[in-house]
């Protein structure tokens, strides 16, 4: 394939339609293909237990400790039911923007980072140039602990610094909320519902859990927060139901109940405590539920796992971003990324992107061109830098 321009790379990985739930192994086959064009080896890696997902990394420049490495996702998110007025699959240029599924979340860096290894190969670096791409970034950053571990099992050499691409408008963000999440299925017993008092509704009681998640967050909101929480909004810890489903009539208690709870965590709160609380309260609640009918049970199936992102003193990634882009502001967001997946690996973590968050994951997503072009000349930059 040889060198291509940034564009043309995101043309080609846009054109893969790599949703989160579908394989990424056509992508992941051409960028290996493009890799081995410009004289790159790429090392992949399977999913463990599902061969239909792929991560791929590589590297660039002498194997020594204290490079950087740019982190990006392969998949993205669904485009059913959004009403685009172009070909998500494809990448079209109008006012000044790119329209395409992924353009700015995050295959624009995706590719900008793999245009940034053609200016590599051509530079004096004293430290290496490394890209990591996972999979299943969108469903709860589940591709990144095992993509880490494999870097270090194929002897890449630690990264001092890892910049993970997402879409910040180019600033440096230094901390983002962690996550956790939890399918929770209450089993109750049916009985007929002027009889209720002899069955347990597992509605019922899955609301005795909703209303603990109410409780935590007005306590929450209550309590004056830290010098780290302080910087996030909200400032505090969250618990949230978005979906909850059960019941098969209104006249019958309902036998089953399944939701979905999560947790959001400012990097400062302790995850285990919180995640401990609910596991008790769950136990509460099913013991009073056998005390009616000895079936009745809860099950939790564990969803994702997204460790926040702290905030660093005198980071090596902070400090890389900020001597490039001259953004000397306090920035933190409340979602999650891999990034600190990274940190806790021990690697220096910071997030910095071309494009808007708010463009995510929407119908016509897009990143601008004047953004697009931004990110190129930030990731020349980083390139250079590993020549000091």
């Amino acid at each position: 394939m040889g060198d291509l321009s940034a564009r043309e790379i995101m043309e080609a990985l846009v054109g893969f339609p790599t949703v989160s739930h579908d394989t990424n192994i056509p992508l992941i086959d051409w960028v290996e293909g493009y890799l081995a064009g410009i004289g790159v080896t790429a090392h992949r890696m399977p999913k463990a237990g599902d061969p239909s997902k792929h991560a791929l990394f590589c590297q660039v420049g002498p194997d020594v400790p204290g490079g950087i490495v740019l982190s990006g996702h392969t998949d993205v998110v669904p485009v059913e039911g959004q009403d685009w007025t172009s070909d998500p699959w494809t990448v079209t240029e109008r006012d000044g923007k790119y329209f395409g599924r992924g353009c700015c979340d995050m295959k624009g860096f995706d590719a900008l980072a793999l245009h940034a290894l053609q200016r590599a190969l051509t530079s004096d670096l004293k430290r290496p140039l490394q890209i990591a791409l996972s999979f299943e970034e969108e469903i709860g950053c589940a591709g990144a602990p095992p993509l880490i571990e494999a870097m270090a099992e194929a002897g890449l050499p630690k990264a001092g610094a890892a910049i993970i691409g997402e879409p910040s408008m180019m600033e440096c963000v230094t901390g983002h909320k962690g996550s956790a999440s939890f399918d929770i299925h209450i089993k109750g017993f049916e009985v007929h519902s002027s009889l209720m008092h002899t069955g347990v509704s597992a509605i019922h009681e899955a609301a005795r859990i909703i209303e603990w998640a109410n409780a935590r967050n007005a306590e929450s909101m209550g309590r004056e927060p830290s010098a780290i929480a302080r910087v996030f909004n909200p400032p505090w810890t969250t618990v949230h139901v978005g979906k909850i489903r059960g019941g098969t009539a209104h006249n019958i208690t309902a036998g089953d109940c399944r939701f979905v709870l999560e947790m959001r965590f400012v990097p400062d709160d302790d995850r285990k405590d919180w995640i401990g609380a609910l596991y008790e309260k769950a136990a509460e609640v099913e013991r009073e539920m056998q005390r009616v009918a000895p079936s009745a049970r809860i099950i939790f199936n564990d969803g994702e796992d997204v460790p926040g992102l702290v905030p660093e003193a005198h980071g090596v990634s902070e400090e890389i971003v900020r001597r490039i882009t001259g953004d000397n502001a306090s920035h933190v967001v409340s979602y999650g990324t891999e990034a600190g997946h990274f940190q806790a690996a021990g690697i220096s973590a910071v997030i910095c992107g071309p494009g808007n968050i708010e463009q995510a994951h929407q119908a016509d997503e897009f990143i601008s061109v004047a953004q697009f072009d931004a990110g190129e000349a930030f990731l020349a930059k980083v390139v250079d830098s590993l020549c000091d």
